[in-house]
């Protein structure tokens, strides 16, 4: 079956309120999703950027700096929450919710805290690009958001197993799977047309011909990179991150994975839906259940040339975070 999300298009008068959750120091394309998401501040409310740790990257301080290198990059330091968020894994902390300061908890109570503002008729959309951790927490510790959140994630090869987001934390995955969260999931598939591994750049663009360079507003103050120099626009350090990077294939491109569920999001025609029983994974092999009631949203089949120009555009003519 086959789902339209015409009704979730973006209208003038009604932006997307989000919290993005990332692993943001991973690769690099975390870095090109927050800073798309930021700099389309005329369709996206972006309530709070929520950071998690996955197993490269670096811990949590580490993907908190490189989140907070694109916020400010992006001119919205200051103006959107970036909050630390799970360390560890779901099944490490679920027993530790009733403690205060249990790991996670900034992001996570935000999380609960601003879904518990919406509704099932008005639900808040967390897009989420790294491990589920956060948002599997903040369902566990305040089921009543359950109905208010649209979770929109990045990860998984269904029906194929494996994929990096996926397998740093299958049982906080495995939890929200066996809610009644609306999910949907963005389709990683490495190595096929029919995944967010589509959606690549190529070495010949992004550093032989530098497309990035310049693009995006100007900082006041340089921001020291991952690998270090200063660098006062995103499409510079864009360009550091490329240089850095191994590239791919004969065609020696890199995918953008996470930048295309921002893209989805954005403007649903991007991709294609499916509508399938919520399946689960046992032994890391996905098990389907073709009687379960419970549905989900896959996506798959993405316009790589659409969502690529869309995104350049968004770094030629951004609307900012305002505070």
């Amino acid at each position: 079956m086959v789902v339209s999300f015409a009704g979730s298009c973006t209208k003038a008068d009604k932006r997307i309120p989000v919290i993005f959750d990332t692993d943001a120091n991973n690769e690099l394309d975390d870095q090109h999703a927050l800073a798309y998401l930021l700099f389309n501040a005329g369709v996206f409310d972006t309530k709070a950027i929520t950071v998690n740790a996955t197993s490269n990257g670096g811990n949590i301080d580490e993907q908190y700096a490189e989140a907070l290198r694109i916020v400010k990059l992006c001119k919205a330091d200051g103006k959107v929450p970036l909050l630390k968020g799970a360390n560890k894994s779901f099944n490490e902390i679920e027993t530790s919710l009733n403690n205060a300061a249990f790991d996670g908890a900034p992001a996570v109570d935000f999380i609960i805290d601003e879904a518990l503002k919406y509704s099932p008729d008005n639900k808040l959309v967390v897009l989420a690009v790294g491990k589920l951790t956060n948002i599997a927490l903040a369902v566990k510790k305040e089921p009543r958001i359950t109905d208010k959140i649209r979770l929109v994630w990045l990860g998984a090869n269904y029906p194929d197993p494996g994929e990096y987001n996926m397998v740093n934390d299958i049982p906080s995955m495995n939890f929200l799977l066996d809610t009644n969260i609306e999910f949907e999931m963005v389709t990683v598939r490495y190595g096929k047309d029919s995944g967010t591994d589509h959606v690549k750049v190529f070495k010949k663009d992004v550093l032989d011909k530098g497309i990035m360079k310049g693009l995006g507003p100007k900082t006041d103050v340089p921001v020291i990179g991952r690998h270090g120099g200063e660098f006062y626009c995103f499409g510079d350090y864009s360009h550091s991150l490329f240089e850095h990077c191994e590239f791919h294939g004969e065609e020696q491109y890199r995918a953008l994975f996470d930048m295309a569920a921002v893209a989805i999001v954005k403007n649903p025609v991007w991709a294609k839906t499916t509508i399938i029983p919520a399946p689960i994974m046992i032994d890391e092999k996905w098990v389907d259940r073709p009687e379960n009631e419970r549905k989900i949203v896959l996506w798959e089949y993405f316009d790589r040339d659409a969502i690529i120009e869309d995104f350049m555009e968004s770094l030629r003519n951004y609307s900012l975070v305002k505070k």
